[in-house]
């Protein structure tokens, strides 16, 4: 009987606390439309503080410091958003607005050849859900190599024996690319420079020689760190150590 009363009573709770984020994102929402903007996202990041975050509510977010004209913050939300939701167009086209209010013009490099290939494919799909592909796969070739073993004419047995080479091929694909977009999202490690300007170093102390200087707004790669230094790889495929509060991590 406890245990149901316990369950309830969490139920209850849990009921609670959805219609007070609900509450408090409508509040919010009021507020950016009265043209509030800083008690708008006061409110947006109560509700981030409490442990929720979605697409919609990062966006709403990031509009609202765009609206202040504050240009890491929003550009920061934007990439937040666009990690849940990466191909809607509106987050998109807002973070483009964002990206011209900072100062610095980093060019992109845009990846070539076969390695872009293989990356534009096995980023297709989510690797759970190429791992759930090739699960499917398997059990299809299975169903082949059963098939394979009972046919009763040789036409059953080729034809069973193809699909499960072919089914085959199709785990290895599939597992391969599972395993590519694991270690493709693992190394995706995006960054925003919220200082207002700092120099990138070439070694990680501030005696080292001054690689750029960059200001706020701009994106980088987080690949390491070590100490109070992170290094980072710009977009032009520049290197460079920069003071970890320097910047703020898209995915924490």
């Amino acid at each position: 009987m406890k245990k149901y009363i316990l369950l309830f009573i969490l139920t209850f709770q849990f009921a609670l606390a959805n219609e007070s984020i609900d509450a408090t994102f409508k509040k919010a929402n009021d507020l950016y439309n009265k043209g509030d903007y800083e008690q708008a996202v006061q409110s947006f990041e109560s509700i981030v503080n409490q442990g929720n975050e979605s697409a919609d509510l990062y966006f709403n977010m990031a509009n609202c410091y765009y609206k202040l004209g504050k240009v890491a913050p929003s550009i920061y939300n934007y990439e937040k958003a666009l990690l849940l939701n990466p191909d809607d167009e509106a987050i998109l086209t807002n973070l483009s607005f964002a990206q011209k209010m900072a100062i610095d013009d980093v060019k992109i490099v845009p990846e070539v050849g076969f390695k872009k290939m293989v990356k534009e494919f096995v980023s297709k799909l989510h690797y759970d859900t190429w791992a759930w592909t090739a699960v499917f796969i398997a059990f299809l070739s299975l169903l082949s190599f059963l098939g394979y073993y009972f046919g009763n004419t040789v036409f059953l047995k080729r034809t069973f024996f193809t699909f499960f080479l072919l089914f085959l091929i199709g785990i290895g694909v599939t597992v391969f690319s599972a395993f590519l977009q694991k270690k493709y999202d693992s190394n995706y490690n995006p960054a925003i420079i919220f200082a207002e300007v700092t120099t990138l170093k070439a070694e990680p102390k501030n005696s080292s020689e001054d690689v750029v200087t960059l200001h706020e707004g701009t994106k980088v790669f987080v690949l390491e760190t070590l100490g109070n230094w992170k290094q980072v790889e710009l977009t032009d495929k520049t290197k460079a150590w920069i003071d970890k509060d320097a910047i703020k991590e898209v995915k924490k």
